[in-house]
Order: C-alpha cells, then structure tokens, then sequence
C-alpha cells in the first residue's frame, strides 16, 4: 500500500509505504507522530503529458507499483498502476488482417486466420491486449478477406481498447492498406504488425531502440540459422583456395513487426499495392536510418498448421502470455 502525500495546495510532497511506517516505528516514531517525518521525499513521478517511456521503465524496474503523474504544478494528476500499464508509448498501432489464409484452410474457410482461437482465445487478441499493456489504444485493424467476421468481433471494446478497422476494397500488399489509416500526427510514430503473430517482444525496448537510434523505420528481426550439410568450396577461379565441413550462417530475418515514422506512411500511394520490404528498400535507399530490433523471446508467425499447432501446445503450457 501506497500513501501519497499533498500540502494544503495538493502539491504532492512525499509517500508512504508500510515499509516506511516500520522504518520510522523503529527509528523511535510513535503513531501518532506527524507524517511528514516517516514519508519519503524523494519519490519517483513523471510530468503529465510527457510520454517518458524510459522513467517509466526504470520505476517498474525499481518495483514500483504506483507511479503519480504530476501537472505542472505539481498536484497529481493521476495515478499509474505499473502491474497493469507497463508503459505508455505515444503510438498508434495498424494491424494487418486482410490475407486469407490458405495455408491454413480448411480451418480459414469460415474463419478469418486472426480469428482462430488459440488457448481459448483469437490470436489478433494476444496483440491488441499486449498493445493495452503498454498503454496503445489508438489501434486500426485492416481487413479484406472474410471482413465482415473481423469487424463483428470489433464491435466492442477488446482489452479497453475500442479497436478500428477498415476495409481493403482490392489487395493492396503487406503495407498498402495503411494508406488507408487516417494519421492526426505527422510527426508521430506507428507500429505496424501482422495480425497472425504470437510474441513476447517488448515493444517498449523496440520503442526506446527507435526512439534512441533517431531511426525512421525500425524492424523487429528474429534470429536464423542455415546449416549446410555439405563441405563448401572457397574458389577463385577454377583454383579452391578453401573448404568448410558442413557450415552454418546466422542471419536475422524480418519479423513482420515494424515501428515507422509516420511521414512514410502517409507517403504510401492509395491505390497501389505496397509490401512492406519495398518501403524498407526504399526508405534506405533514399538515405533514411533504418534499423533492427531483435526479439528475445515468443515468436510464432501462424502461417501453417504446424505453426498453428505449435503455438496450441504453448498456450496449454502458458496461460498467462504477456510481454
């Protein structure tokens, strides 16, 4: 339990905690002794209306629980609870949920593939409660195959977040659609992800990593590994001039998870269809900073029915999937 302590202005001064009363009961106070001599004065707060993602961070790695927010005049103006809200990142978020799904047919028949249930729940539902979590709630859905299914299941609020969606009248790629996504902040910042994924990234690191590397497009990448099962050949020319037994390389490949700078998506043309690697090649080749983001941790791109299997058996495991 957490006391926070004002002044005859609501100027918050200090907190107090059990742990502080014991603290003070042991020094030599009495209960009846003035507050303001067992409270804390140098508690942690963050300013209203100032999204810092980092102080945010570090007072839930502190293990707080309770963190004020205080106008500029130093009254509280609200409280955060740290064990539901991890963070409160100043983004919006499109998720893409217009493939078909064939892969996965005949489950995708009747079914829009975000709307399969895994461990009792639609996918898309991991990653719209995950956004809660950090505090997203402008949140857009687009839709094309079977959109009337996804837009019912929109129809009220999913994690507190009343989710929007919009419809693709023709294919428009991994990315076009968000063309179609009304943006209010063109200095702003997106995050754009398949529907189809079950992770625990953090997209409070991917955030701060964006955010600290001043990048325009930032990509989520998970680590892949391709073992050779034979001796390769060094050449020159005709001559070897070198042999590997059975090689493997690492790489790291794209994720389908994307932080990006809202001035390129509002470049994104209306009526042409537009993957997601043709806006990364190009905002590199225009000389844009564009950088990774690796997931440590959960990721499934629920493509096909062994995926789909997969991530059933780790829900029967993990019930509590957060990030």
């Amino acid at each position: 339990m957490t006391l926070f302590a004002v002044n005859s202005d609501g100027v918050m001064t200090g907190t107090l905690t059990d742990g502080d009363v014991r603290r003070g009961l042991l020094a030599g106070l009495s209960l009846s002794s003035p507050l303001k001599t067992a409270m804390r004065r140098d508690f942690r707060a963050v300013k209203e209306g100032v999204a810092d993602v980092a102080a945010l961070k570090e007072a839930r790695m502190a293990g707080i629980k309770l963190l004020p927010s205080l106008d500029a005049s130093g009254r509280v103006a609200r409280i955060y609870d740290l064990t539901l809200t991890r963070s409160l990142l100043p983004i919006s978020a499109i998720l893409m949920a217009g493939g078909k799904g064939e892969r996965l047919r005949p489950l995708t028949l009747d079914t829009p593939k975000p709307l399969l249930e895994v461990g009792g729940k639609a996918i898309i539902d991991y990653n719209i409660e995950a956004l809660a979590r950090v505090g997203v709630s402008d949140v857009t859905v687009t839709t094309r195959y079977l959109a009337e299914k996804i837009i019912a299941h929109f129809s009220k609020p999913v994690a507190g977040i009343n989710v929007k969606c919009v419809v693709e009248e023709k294919p428009l790629g991994t990315i076009g659609a968000a063309s179609l996504v009304k943006r209010d902040n063109p200095d702003g910042v997106t995050l754009v992800m398949n529907s189809d994924l079950l992770t625990t990234v953090s997209l409070e690191d991917m955030y701060l990593r964006h955010m600290g590397e001043d990048a325009a497009v930032t990509v989520a990448a998970v680590p892949y590994s391709v073992s050779v099962p034979y001796a390769i050949l060094a050449t020159d020319g005709p001559r070897i001039t070198g042999i590997e037994e059975k090689p493997s390389y690492s790489y790291y490949a794209n994720a389908g998870i994307y932080l990006i700078a809202n001035r390129l998506l509002d470049a994104l043309p209306v009526d042409k269809a537009t993957d997601a690697t043709d806006l990364v090649e190009q905002a590199i080749k225009v000389g844009e900073k564009v950088v990774y983001f690796p997931v440590n941790g959960t990721w499934i791109d629920i493509g096909s029915p062994t995926d789909f299997r997969q991530a059933q058996d780790l829900m029967r495991y993990h019930r509590d999937f957060t990030n």
